[in-house]
């Protein structure tokens, strides 16, 4: 019976789509964050992979995102952001794919993360990850206020 287990999940794994890969990917890396999981959330960034988060200074190599997001790691606190509404798309040879996600954050509230990756050996890895807020129009102009008065 446990071979059969074995075979079952093997075929899903191949059975999966390109966009249900990526998906996969990204959602365990959402997982990983929630679990302050560091060494798996990590795992998934390209090694020349970059996180921009939301303020206009935020960017970040992955070493870099390491060192700002380790003391969340080490409290075994990081952050849950729960993806909705994801769209991904893909170069013609399915070796890039780039996506759009929102998100609902306990601390940001609506948010939307955007994003590439790039398939390296047969797994997708994490290239850029781009964390932002978004600002309804209405809001805009009161926004933008705000930030040349903070400068």
């Amino acid at each position: 019976m446990r071979w059969f287990s074995i075979l079952l999940l093997t075929a899903f794994a191949f059975a999966q789509s390109p966009a249900e890969k990526v998906g996969a990917v990204l959602d365990d890396w959402h997982q990983a964050a929630a679990a302050a999981d560091e060494s798996r959330y990590f795992s998934h960034f390209a090694a020349n992979g970059v996180f921009m988060g939301t303020d206009g200074t935020e960017r970040w190599t992955v070493d870099e995102f390491r060192v700002w997001a380790k003391p969340h790691f080490d409290r075994k606190k990081a952050w849950g952001f729960q993806p909705h509404d994801r769209h991904i798309d893909f170069s013609s040879d399915e070796s890039v794919a780039w996506f759009d996600e929102a998100l609902d954050t306990p601390n940001l509230g609506p948010a939307r993360g955007s994003g590439v990756l790039v398939r390296q050996r047969g797994t997708w890895k994490i290239a850029q990850y781009n964390l932002s807020i978004p600002i309804p129009n209405a809001l805009a102009g009161q926004v933008v206020k705000l930030v040349a008065g903070s400068k």
